[in-house]
């Protein structure tokens, strides 16, 4: 099977870090080490240690020039004690991510003594929360499909090395998400398409090999809808400023689908350097954001990362 997704797209994220000064590179992975508590996990803007923020800290840090072996250390025993413990679709893919960093960095293997079907059982937890439209939903309580946790399971499979069953289901679901105005929804009944939603699908499709030249073009069309006067994307037609988050996404769904003519690399580089890097390290949210966070911080030094690839 080829490269998961997710490792393609950190070594992508990390070339192009590289050029990045070393003073600069350096206030950041000081900043996103700074939100490392006792137990080895980091935390989001507040509160306790938590395997969705710790993703983006390792994938951060990663970027950066990769883990110490204190640091891979430390990161694994918070790793390890959430290994036997039932996770939804969000933190099983984080936790995943985030063990399969820290063997790369650090050598040690949270899987070393599992049983031998432990990606079985959690291929069995992802299917549990298939829904009958084809896709994946949040939680088991979930009556219809997400176009992210979809996404995300998909990821999942990749890094357990599986592929995901009834693919033909799964990629008529993301069809089905698609509206008029060329994007497409999170939720089945959602009318107006969002940033992300469409680029979880193009990924979707892209992985597997689903997606036909008028489909780019509806991408093109709806992505040039949402690009703001700031330099970034918006998340939607509704919303009236960029986002970090949104302009990650956006930047790296016109790179895969090579719409070139979409994106000013110029303007796109101004605005998060302008006006969401924060000169001491961390990137916040958007213009009007007030903090910064490791989540913000990995989409801020991600946008950089793939403009200079």
């Amino acid at each position: 099977m080829p490269e998961p997704y997710l490792i393609q797209l950190g070594n992508r994220l990390s070339h192009g870090l590289s050029q990045m000064d070393v003073d600069r590179r350096d206030r950041h992975r000081q900043y996103i080490l700074q939100f490392q508590m006792d137990d080895g996990g980091f935390r989001g803007r507040e509160g306790d240690s938590d395997l969705y923020y710790t993703s983006f800290a390792v994938r951060g840090l990663a970027m950066l020039g990769g883990l110490n072996s204190e640091e891979s250390d430390r990161i694994f025993e918070y790793v390890r004690n959430h290994r036997d413990k039932k996770l939804s679709v969000v933190d099983l893919v984080s936790w995943l991510y985030t063990a399969l960093a820290v063997q790369i960095f650090g050598g040690r293997d949270v899987f070393a003594d599992a049983t031998d079907d432990w990606a079985e059982q959690i291929a069995t937890q992802l299917e549990a929360v298939r829904t009958s439209d084809g896709g994946y939903a949040k939680s088991v309580e979930g009556a219809s499909g997400s176009t992210y946790h979809t996404f995300l399971v998909a990821l999942t499979y990749e890094l357990l090395g599986m592929k995901v069953p009834r693919p033909n289901a799964l990629v008529q679901f993301v069809y089905d998400r698609q509206r008029d105005d060329g994007g497409f929804v999170e939720i089945g009944q959602m009318k107006r398409s969002g940033t992300n939603p469409t680029a979880a699908a193009a990924a979707l499709l892209k992985i597997f090999d689903a997606l036909d030249d008028e489909l780019c073009e509806d991408v093109r069309e709806y992505l040039g809808i949402v690009r703001s006067s700031e330099g970034g994307f918006q998340a939607n037609t509704q919303i009236p400023f960029a986002d970090g988050l949104s302009t990650f996404t956006a930047l790296l769904t016109a790179q895969d689908l090579a719409l070139d003519d979409l994106v000013s690399a110029a303007k796109i580089e101004d605005f998060v350097a302008n006006c969401l890097e924060v000169p001491t390290g961390g990137f916040r949210g958007a213009s009007w954001d007030e903090q910064s966070d490791v989540e913000y911080t990995f989409y801020g030094l991600g946008t950089l990362g793939l403009l200079w690839t």
